[in-house]
């Protein structure tokens, strides 16, 4: 991934015919810093088949060389960010964390091995969107060392996933990691009381069992000092929330793991912090074709990763979708979609492939098979190790897209219309009861009318459109399979790009960009009964209330937002009910209600 490159007259290309006089990008790394071309090449790092969007991306960092873009982003020089709004957020410390965390490191290292020196053999990390996504792929990517702690990530109040988290651990040799950037996010809070209780009711000490990973003093950090957690890490006030991962909130998980944090740091931002004013990185070619690519209608950014960095495609879409999912613009991440044929997508994608050296194949596969008709970019990591530096590249990479969409991409407007009204639904009864009439919602056991309603809602689809499966259900295996099935279904019948959200998890990432970004999505809900709920300690309502009141306060600003909703309550039959909603949309399907792609 160290993809750097000169200047504009020294980008080295080949010419190929792929599709329509395509043009493809192939970079390499060298021994020096610097790109070269094929002479003297060790391995190929990014291969870009740009198609007729060849000489406006060349324009693009053409003109970014001109403004010494690369050095004026070292200055952190806000005015780059040109947006409707005329002012952008000052939230640029990720860009200096190789040298902000440095100092850190020591303090961070210590604390692990202390942990693994008093028995500690298993962490829980409790957290929403940028303050659990890095260490979700840091645990998937990179493992667990020898003799450090197992970590499981917790972003989910479903009662079921709380439950099975119980069920997983030991409390006398468990960690908990308490993070938020704001300290106030309601679900992270509500974990905590659970979990605290169930410390609490095990051990004479709770407080040495629980960490905070939050901003300094937010209603975390007090709450922690009240407590007697073990320990608060501070975490940096000017980096927001999904450009957060080499910060505290991905190092101090990743050093429990045994992760050679150092290293990883080190990785992520050696070019970046010994570079030359003269060089590029990368991540800002990356960003100027996906920006390119967006404002010219292939706003889709699908995403294929190698087996290994599976995980590494959610972190990435939370990125895209808050940093660039708002002021009625945004490009929209389409991850762990199932494969159909290249012809059936429409002309509003663009491929985008992360692989790792020696799982590569696979990907550069599909790639060649799609570049045929959409552009493509494929990247490789050379060793696992080099994640960190992926990210920074992904991070500058939609910050710099950001600039040629106009628009902030550091702040997250309309999360918090969600938030507030999330609230308002858990705490007040008669308004939950009042709202939930202004929402029409379906049942298996009416299927006359469930099929008339969805027949209504898949008529409304525009070829340009993306659906998005919002599942507030509970995530075994059997549902988790059943609603892979159902993805597979709507992206055949379709061909609309199509994505899979487990809610709440996805309010905390791509909820943005729905709400915010164009308005070319359409939401298909899901919700349940559930069958055994579990009440959250020192509060008047549950796990199961919280997350019915999420789901019902999302649709109802979807749809005061004038999106295009349809909300089906699978009532008690989980994976089974996913597969009757399966053969009654396949059953509509079959009838050419909806010949999109036709």
């Amino acid at each position: 991934m160290d993809a750097m490159i000169s200047s504009s007259l020294s980008r080295t290309f080949l010419i190929s015919y792929l599709f329509t006089h395509s043009v493809e990008y192939t970079i390499y790394t060298s021994s020096s810093p610097k790109i070269v071309g094929t002479d003297g090449r060790d391995e190929k790092i990014m291969d870009m088949k740009l198609g007729l969007y060849e000489n406006r991306i060349n324009d693009r960092l053409n003109q970014w060389d001109e403004i010494n873009m690369l050095d004026r982003l070292r200055q952190k020089d806000l005015s780059l960010w040109n947006t409707r709004k005329g002012e952008v957020t000052d939230m640029l410390g990720w860009l200096s964390l190789g040298k902000s965390m440095s100092s850190q490191l020591d303090d961070i290292l210590e604390f692990s091995d202390q942990m693994c020196n008093e028995g500690f053999t298993k962490a829980v990390l409790l957290g929403m969107g940028g303050s659990s996504m890095a260490s979700c792929v840091f645990k998937q990517t990179l493992g667990s060392a020898e003799g450090y702690l197992d970590l499981i990530v917790l972003d989910s109040t479903h009662p079921d996933t709380i439950r099975n988290v119980t069920d997983t651990i030991d409390i006398s040799n468990t960690l908990f990691i308490t993070s938020s950037k704001s300290g106030e996010t309601i679900e992270t809070l509500s974990m905590f009381r659970y979990f605290w209780d169930e410390v609490q009711q095990s051990v004479t000490d709770p407080g040495r069992h629980f960490i905070a990973i939050t901003d300094p003093n937010t209603p975390l950090a007090k709450l922690a000092n009240q407590r007697n957690f073990r320990k608060i890490f501070e975490a940096n006030i000017d980096v927001g929330g999904r450009y957060s991962a080499l910060s505290a909130f991905g190092l101090v998980p990743a050093a429990l793991l045994g992760i050679d944090i150092r290293l990883l740091l080190t990785r992520a931002f050696n070019d970046w912090d010994v570079a030359k004013k003269t060089e590029q990185q990368g991540g800002l070619i990356l960003g100027a074709a996906l920006g390119e690519f967006t404002i010219a209608g292939r706003d889709k950014a699908t995403l294929i990763m190698s087996d290994s960095l599976r995980s590494f495609s959610l972190w990435a879409e939370q990125l895209i979708a808050e940093s660039t999912g708002k002021d009625g613009r945004g490009m929209v991440p389409v991850v762990r979609e199932p494969w159909i044929e290249s012809e059936e997508y429409g002309q509003d994608r663009v491929f985008v492939g992360l692989s790792l050296e020696g799982e590569q194949w696979n990907v550069a596969e599909r790639l060649d098979e799609l570049a045929a008709d959409h552009p493509t970019i494929h990247m490789i990591m050379d060793d696992p190790i080099s994640l960190g530096k992926a990210m920074f590249e992904w991070e500058l990479a939609i910050a710099s897209a950001a600039i040629i969409m106009e628009i902030d991409p550091f702040d997250q407007p309309d999360v918090q219309a969600t938030k507030e009204l999330a609230w308002d639904l858990v705490s007040n009864v008669k308004s939950r009861e009042r709202r939930s009439h202004d929402i029409n919602t379906f049942y298996l056991d009416e299927p006359d009318e469930l099929k008339e309603a969805a027949e209504e809602w898949i008529r409304e689809a525009q070829p340009d459109d993306y659906i998005s499966i919002q599942a507030y259900l509970s995530y075994d295996n059997d549902i988790r399979d059943g609603l892979r099935l159902l993805q597979r279904d709507i992206l055949s019948a379709t061909g609309l790009a199509t994505i899979l959200d487990q809610g709440p998890r996805f309010l905390h990432s791509t909820g943005q960009l729905y709400k915010g970004g164009l308005g070319t999505g359409l939401f298909l809900q899901l919700v349940e009964y559930m069958n055994e709920d579990i009440p959250i300690p020192d509060t008047d309502y549950s796990f199961g209330t919280l997350t019915s009141a999420e789901a019902l306060g999302d649709i109802i600003v979807l749809k005061d937002r004038g999106r295009r909703v349809l909300r089906i309550n699978l009532g008690r039959e989980g994976s089974e009910g996913i597969a009757k909603l399966r053969d009654l949309l396949n059953v509509m399907f079959q009838t050419e209600v909806i010949p999109i792609m036709a």
